[in-house]
């Protein structure tokens, strides 16, 4: 299923896409966004022109964007506004911290499915944004979600205020004092619960901002299964790939190449740094993965005639590693391939994960997914 985009769209899709999705669904009244294109419509957006997003995200060269935490969520209630981190996304928000600068800490999440509105970011005909709600119709607003939310630490102890916490665009920004910025992010750090007060320094808080975290993010690939054996995917992260070469068949009779596109990890510690013996180095599972991908693409290059033959379009490799026991399973269509092809694939990925389980005391489960495609 997909949408079609305007040109002036294109720049959300890349940066900011929560942005467009819920834009589309304020314009054409569907929460969270339309299932369908409408031929001929107008676009939602125009050029850039002054929003906050500037200063997150990189719309000349899209060199970087804002940091967007997979099943992060912004919850605002009466009173109280909740950002919460899934604890299997702790790596994310450190990498995001690491990257901030001493004052500002900005983060977008994802769509919430807990709330039942949501704040959309609108520009009008002269380029400027404003603020809107979009709604779950007939059912009443109590959770507001919102996209992004900044962090600003440069609240002077002048201004008389335990902190501010206002609506941004389709997000939020709480400032406060750089005492209690560097106690958020020592917060982050120790993955502690956080709280601060909004209002005036005089009077009690009036509203109140929680950053916390929560179990493990586990919506996503709901309903995949494995091709070659229907093992079920739910809950298992995975990251696309969309810079991949492709291996073209040796054949001059098959138009056709094998192109690595995603990959799972069905089992890894939460931490990398974690996967080492005392006397090796951390395996990086992003490298593990780009070796075996491109050793399992010069096995099959060699075989992309009789893969095509057999109507096979995508196939999956499944790697199994830990310090004892090593193993690999490659199948399309429900079945594992056949013994035609092992030689060839012994010959490339055999050294590779023998080099990783060399270097990790603690079990990996990856899977590699792959296309073959015409060219």
């Amino acid at each position: 299923m997909g949408i079609l985009l305007q040109k002036w769209e294109i720049p959300w899709a890349k940066m900011f896409p929560l942005r467009l999705m819920l834009r589309l669904g304020a314009e054409y009244r569907y929460y969270p966004c339309p299932i369908y294109s409408v031929r001929d419509r107008p676009t939602v957006f125009y050029e850039i022109g002054h929003t906050i997003m500037n200063l997150l995200a990189d719309f000349r060269n899209y060199q970087y964007t804002i940091a967007q935490i997979k099943g992060a969520s912004i919850h605002m209630e009466d009173k109280k506004t909740t950002v919460a981190f899934p604890q299997n996304r702790y790596d994310d928000v450190m990498k995001a911290l690491s990257n901030s600068n001493d004052h500002v800490f900005a983060i977008g999440v994802s769509f919430s499915m807990k709330a039942d509105s949501h704040l959309v970011c609108l520009q009008n005909d002269v380029g400027n944004y404003q603020t809107q709600a979009i709604n779950i119709q007939k059912k009443p607003r109590k959770v507001t979600g919102a996209s992004f939310v900044v962090f600003n630490g440069s609240l002077k102890s002048g201004q008389q205020l335990h902190g501010k916490c206002s609506i941004i665009e389709d997000g939020i920004m709480v400032q406060m004092s750089q005492e209690n910025f560097s106690a958020l992010k020592q917060a982050l750090k120790t993955m502690k619960e956080w709280e601060t007060g909004c209002g005036p320094a005089t009077a009690p808080p009036e509203e109140q901002v929680c950053v916390r975290w929560d179990d493990d993010d586990r919506e996503c690939n709901i309903g995949v299964m494995s091709v070659i054996d229907d093992f079920p995917m739910d809950g298992v992260t995975s990251v696309r790939v969309h810079n991949a070469d492709d291996y073209v068949a040796d054949s001059l009779s098959c138009a056709c190449a094998i192109r690595w596109t995603e990959v799972f990890f069905l089992q890894t510690e939460r931490n990398v740094a974690s996967l080492v013996s005392p006397i090796s180095e951390p395996v990086d599972l992003g490298r593990l993965a780009e070796s075996l991908a491109k050793a399992c693409c010069t096995a099959l290059a060699g075989h992309l005639d009789s893969l095509h033959s057999q109507t096979i379009q995508k196939l999956a490799l499944r790697v199994s590693i830990d310090a004892e026991r090593v193993n690999y399973i490659v199948g399309a269509n429900g079945s594992q391939l056949a013994e035609q092809y092992m030689a060839d694939l012994d010959n490339e990925l055999i050294p590779i994960i023998h080099g990783a389980a060399a270097q990790t005391s603690t079990p990996i489960v990856l899977e590699l997914i792959f296309h073959i495609v015409r060219v």
